[in-house]
């Protein structure tokens, strides 16, 4: 059949650079060729990152991709693939029921979901110890980036409570059908040994989310919103903004937003 036509509605860009897809590829480790980790590919397109998984005898590679056309496609051109190929859409699969308690995930992630993919990476950390994937650079950048930045935010503490990541390659536009208008990157997350944080891991993200959703007050002002005025109590971090305080700050503040809540 024809090369499948990108749909703007779903964010796809296709990888057209053999040697990036390879590279993208040998990013995620693997096991071994007797005990092979399972790898699930959001978002396979037309399969040029699919192919190299599949020459790789340390991974069973698992697929999950929204298009039918897409689906098709790769039925006829990859026909051992096909049975562990799922038409659906990621964001609403139930991991731990389809795959188990053990899945790395893989992806060139459409643009316009790229973080809710991460978000979804981040509720199944239990079972997901590793996720490489290529996103906008931007957002690859606002990943990685320590305490202190303008990009810092809300994905970064989150993500960065519970994985270590990695910033590996940026990718430009001229490799993608049809080219994108911003550069892209590769990211590695890989799973820290933080079982459980040190404190109530809801609350936590709660306190995160209203930490940035006014980024350029003081948290005194941000907490307030969220959480009331604690009675006139206040603590050390209350006349800093959310982009200064590290992921263990972040633990703190929670503890302390717990006990005066």
């Amino acid at each position: 059949m024809a090369e499948v036509r990108a749909k703007k509605a779903l964010g796809q860009h296709f990888l057209t650079d053999l040697n990036i897809a390879r590279k993208i590829a040998t990013s995620l480790s693997g096991g071994s060729v007797d005990a092979p980790d399972k790898v699930l590919e959001v978002g396979c397109g037309m399969g040029v990152l699919t192919q190299f998984l599949l020459q790789r005898e340390d991974v069973v590679t698992y697929g999950a991709e929204i298009d039918s056309e897409s689906v098709e496609y790769l039925h006829a051109h990859y026909p051992e693939f096909a049975p562990r190929l799922t038409e659906g859409d990621f964001l609403k699969m139930d991991l731990r029921e389809v795959y188990g308690d053990r899945l790395k995930i893989i992806g060139n992630f459409p643009y316009n979901i790229s973080s809710q993919i991460f978000f979804k990476v981040l509720e199944n950390r239990d079972i997901v110890p590793e996720c490489v994937g290529m996103i906008q650079k931007e957002v690859a950048v606002r990943l990685a980036e320590p305490p202190g930045s303008k990009e810092y935010g809300i994905l970064s503490v989150l993500l960065q409570a519970w994985y270590d990541i990695e910033y590996l390659f940026t990718v430009g536009e001229k490799v993608f059908n049809p080219p994108p208008k911003v550069k892209s990157a590769v990211v590695r997350l890989v799973r820290n040994n933080v079982e459980r944080l040190d404190c109530d891991e809801q609350l936590f993200i709660k306190v995160v989310k209203a930490s940035f959703g006014q980024r350029r007050k003081m948290l005194r002002n941000s907490l307030k919103a969220a959480f009331g005025n604690f009675e006139g109590r206040e603590h050390r971090f209350f006349s800093m903004r959310a982009e200064q305080l590290s992921v263990a700050d972040f633990v703190e503040l929670t503890q302390w937003v717990e006990e005066n809540k």
